[in-house]
């Protein structure tokens, strides 16, 4: 009952944000709501719906399929579903068509009329798609649907146009322009790029699948660290043998295998705490490869600035440098975005800059025994590469 509560909460947040032009976030809920349930036809269709607006056409194609697959007999969803891969052929008369049936037998739904007045406009029946559009705006309660579906001809006044900042390369320009992802059919695409599609699809129902995999690398290392020493409180041999960074010894690719140690049960516990609750975010905001990127090379920057200032004979562990610099990317997302989130991302921003304030000053305290370097390597690197890698809220992350 619980789970079937908290899937729904997803799916009224994901409806939500499609209305108020968000398919970003919609993508997000939806795509925790699969998590839950990845059986469900309804979670399916609300990430097609997504992605669709996010104009990842393949994506959409796959959920279509699954809820197809789901429904084999028919259903609510299905027609819906059909509508949407009518919609991405340009077969505007067979996608109202099946719109047309969705909403007889539900005609509450928002995004159903919203899809309707985008199809009507493409049919150039203007007046029947104002209708449509105000009675989506009602269900809603004022939403406009804006970048939920792909832009059409300036020519063609008001409406779901999309309104993107710039073109995208995945989205039509004019309605005699194909859908890139539609000018091949599935059935004629190769076995690498069908390969290629349903892992983009699998990827996009775990968001948080980068960070759930580094805490449990580093919590399985941790185990093994136990196992040898016999103790919570790992024994410095054991972490120099398994890879401890000391830069007397010279030997580079230690700078690696540190990042994934830890010397006792608290500082796991508090890293691996940190990365869950900021590490979730960074990945959805920057995507997976992404975020790995960054996280690997703050984490490889902090510990060159630790081997190079630190004393000579300190032995080093942990991965506070990756998870700063995960930290660092995370603000500069905010930063990047301050005047798109409105008050959330000045709030966002005076949130991040105390918690920064209060971990450096952490770190500096006498007998913290903190490697600051390390620290403040991972988190410069964070933020260069979080301007550099990052991509406005308008736009589509990979």
């Amino acid at each position: 009952m619980e789970a079937q509560t908290e899937i729904q909460s997803y799916l009224e947040r994901g409806k939500q944000a499609l209305a108020e032009g968000q398919p970003r976030e919609a993508a997000i809920a939806f795509a925790h709501a699969a998590q839950i349930d990845p059986e469900n036809p309804k979670v399916h269709l609300g990430l097609a719906e997504a992605n669709l607006g996010l104009g990842d056409y393949q994506v959409v194609t796959l959920a279509c399929k699954k809820v197809e697959e789901l429904q084999p007999e028919g259903g609510q969803e299905s027609l819906l579903a059909r509508a949407l891969l009518a919609l991405l052929e340009k077969r505007y008369d067979q996608a109202l068509s099946y719109v047309d049936q969705y909403i007889a037998q539900d005609p509450a739904n928002a995004y159903a009329h919203a899809l309707r007045s985008y199809l009507l406009q493409a049919l150039g029946q203007y007046y029947d798609a104002g209708l449509a559009r105000s009675r989506a705006a009602r269900l809603s309660y004022g939403g406009r649907f804006e970048r939920a579906f792909p832009p059409l001809e300036e020519s063609f006044g008001f409406g779901y146009r999309g309104v993107p900042p710039s073109p995208s390369p995945n989205a039509p320009t004019s309605p005699s322009q194909p859908l890139p992802q539609e000018q091949t059919p599935w059935s004629q695409r190769s076995q690498l790029q069908r390969q290629a599609t349903r892992g983009r699809f699998i990827l996009s129902r775990y968001p948080r699948l980068i960070t759930n995999t580094l805490i449990f690398i580093n919590i399985a290392v941790f185990l093994v660290e136990v196992f040898l020493s016999q103790n919570l409180f790992i024994d410095e041999n054991v972490l120099y043998q398994m890879g401890g960074e000391v830069s007397q010894v010279g030997d580079y690719w230690r700078i690696f295998t540190a990042m994934f140690l830890h010397a006792n049960i608290l500082h796991i516990f508090l890293n691996m705490l940190s990365l869950f609750l900021i590490g979730s975010a960074t990945e959805v905001f920057y995507g997976k490869i992404r975020y790995l990127i960054i996280y690997l090379a703050s984490g490889i920057v902090g510990g060159l600035a630790t081997y190079f200032l630190m004393p000579a004979t300190v032995l080093s562990v942990g991965a506070s440098g990756a998870i700063f610099g995960v930290f660092g990317a995370l603000g500069a997302f905010y930063i990047m975005n301050r005047r798109a989130l409105g008050p959330f991302g000045q709030g966002a921003i005076i949130n991040w800059l105390f918690w920064l304030g209060l971990n450096l000053a952490l770190g500096f305290a006498p007998g913290s025994n903190i490697a600051v370097s390390d620290h403040i390597g991972g988190l410069i690197t964070g933020l260069v590469l979080g301007f550099l890698l990052g991509r406005p809220l308008e736009r589509r992350i990979l």
